[in-house]
């Protein structure tokens, strides 16, 4: 069972939200985690933002189709119950998963994306890039040299009137898997991370910095 109990970060932030560290884990435990979370919540329980990173593994939105895995170079595939196509977790990113009550926080689903991408947005702009979403693509976009590239990508699953799975943030990483797939679905979308726009992070110092400004986000829209 995945321990989530032990490392928070600064107790609670807005809005009463706890933000625990998970350091590496293994996504599919970290799932049925937050499913188990989503099922058992009271009312009254806080909201709770997860902050994590992944070994090499594959991840299957509901509507994902196999098409767009390329080529199989041993990297897992796991089928999960988020929204999306697919995407590629690994080490040196940053992964924050967003378990909100959003019947509680009277927001809706398009809502809690748009919330999420804001804070995904501030949080680069306070590092000097200029990031932008895109409302037909979730997820969080740079342009260089006339390329769009995609620096996060964002999934969502609302159970019960809660939501769980959340935002991957690109900060350090090998991305050669990427080539590999059609990231999110589009053939030849160019990702990028952190490093390559010359800002250097640790996942954890990324995550301390962010899960504050998500809790904001998130609360200040409800």
């Amino acid at each position: 069972m995945l321990e989530r109990r032990g490392t928070t970060l600064g107790g609670k932030l807005s809005g009463g939200v706890v933000v625990r560290r998970l350091g590496r884990s293994d996504y599919t435990t970290t799932w049925h985690a937050m499913q188990d979370f989503t099922t058992a919540r009271a009312a009254d329980a806080p909201d709770e933002i997860w902050l994590t990173e992944h070994p090499p593994v594959y991840t299957l939105g509901l509507a994902g189709r196999r098409e767009h895995l390329l080529r199989d170079n041993g990297i897992a595939v796991v089928k999960a119950d988020r929204g999306g196509q697919v995407t590629y977790h690994g080490p040196g990113q940053l992964v924050v998963y967003t378990l909100f009550d959003l019947r509680r926080l009277r927001l809706g689903i398009r809502d809690m994306v748009r919330s999420l991408e804001a804070a995904v947005i501030n949080w680069l702009g306070s590092l000097a890039i200029v990031a932008y979403g895109k409302p037909a693509a979730p997820g969080v976009y740079v342009r260089g040299d006339d390329i769009e590239s995609k620096i996060a990508a964002l999934g969502l699953r609302v159970r019960h009137g809660c939501t769980y799975h959340g935002v991957a943030i690109n900060i350090a990483m090998d991305l050669a898997p990427y080539s590999d797939i059609d990231p999110c679905g589009y053939p030849g979308l160019a990702v990028t991370d952190l490093h390559t726009l010359g800002v250097d992070r640790t996942v954890q110092a990324a995550g301390d910095e962010l899960a504050p400004i998500v809790a904001r986000h998130v609360v200040r829209d409800a």
